[in-house]
């Protein structure tokens, strides 16, 4: 099968279009014939040598894949050839065929083609499980996302939304500050010019705001810290600034703050199955339904990987950048 490999770790020359052997299903595994996949900004640091694939996952990068059930090992039951399937996957996404968790395999909305539902698995498990698992959203609070352009941003946009929640955002464009209007945010800030801390306060009349969802990290926890209202929580989904940072323990102590972090990629599958079941039983009606719908910012063949993980590198997209299959990306 063809795959797209990283030859090394460096810039975009070190992507490459390979034929590799087809995996091979294992015991609870489904063999899926891949026909769209979404690129992640673990892939990006993949290429760049900056993330270490856990072991025993494919070093072929992609974590979410839609396609139809090609094969399967002996303890999966209740699927059958050909039925159209999404999901997050342990690597290997960015190839002709995947291997998918019996556990983790969720069935194409009505009325989403293979891109969207290929767009749709990491960013809402994520969405999901941070916004609510973790930081306990309740209709008629407030939530400040940031990077809320990505992938995973939109989706917390809508997904809080959906709740009756208040959205904050953080952008980095005037382009994406007008994107994220029209997604429905309460109100978007562009960093470059404006204080974000100063600015939420102000909306909240000094009190802060229950919620924010970080993918910073570095020199941002100070100030999130700061936006934070008592006994609010702060969730860390990505470290885009950095590992670490000062941080004034006092104020942790005084406001009595929570700091969580997630990743779903490190967690045990058991743990992961557990988080596809609570997104599975929220929020698979409400995309059936048409009230949840993943942002695309481009639909890129497979051949063209490096064009699109430099549109990532160069933090232009507003959603997922997805890759499509030549024979298919829409099913019946």
């Amino acid at each position: 099968m063809r795959a797209v490999v990283f030859e090394g770790s460096g810039g975009p020359e070190v992507v490459k279009l390979r034929d590799v052997p087809r995996p091979v299903p294992t015991r609870e595994a489904l063999l899926v014939k891949v026909h769209a996949t979404a690129l992640n900004r673990a892939d990006l640091l993949q290429r760049q040598g900056e993330y270490h694939v856990p072991e025993g996952q494919s070093p072929i990068p992609g974590v979410e894949v839609a396609g139809t059930v090609e094969a399967w090992g002996e303890e999966v039951k209740g699927f059958t050839r050909g039925q159209p399937v999404f999901g997050v996957v342990e690597g290997g996404g960015l190839a002709e065929y995947c291997l998918l968790d019996q556990g983790m395999a969720l069935p194409v909305p009505a009325g989403f083609d293979f891109a969207e539902a290929a767009a749709t698995a990491e960013s809402c498990l994520t969405a999901n499980e941070t916004l609510f698992t973790l930081g306990d959203l309740k209709p008629g609070q407030a939530v400040l996302i940031h990077a809320a352009a990505s992938s995973i941003g939109t989706t917390m946009v809508q997904m809080a939304r959906h709740v009756g929640a208040t959205t904050y955002c953080t952008v980095g464009s005037r382009r994406k500050v007008d994107a994220l209007r029209a997604l429905g945010a309460d109100a978007v800030f562009d960093y470059r010019e404006q204080d974000f801390v100063h600015e939420v306060l102000q909306l909240t009349r000094g009190e802060g705001v229950p919620l924010v969802m970080d993918f910073v990290g570095g020199a941002y926890l100070e100030r999130n810290l700061a936006v934070l209202g008592h006994e609010g929580c702060l969730v860390m989904v990505g470290l885009l600034d950095g590992m670490s940072a000062q941080v004034d323990l006092l104020r942790i102590v005084q406001r009595r703050l929570q700091l969580k972090g997630s990743s779903l990629r490190l967690r045990p599958m058991r743990e992961k199955r557990e988080v596809n079941a609570r997104f599975r039983q929220r929020w698979m009606e409400v995309l059936a339904q048409g009230g949840l719908r993943p942002v695309i910012h481009a639909r890129y063949p497979l051949e063209d990987a490096e064009t699109a993980l430099g549109e990532m590198e160069a933090n232009r997209n507003i959603g997922k950048l997805v890759l499509t299959l030549e024979r298919n990306a829409s099913h019946a």
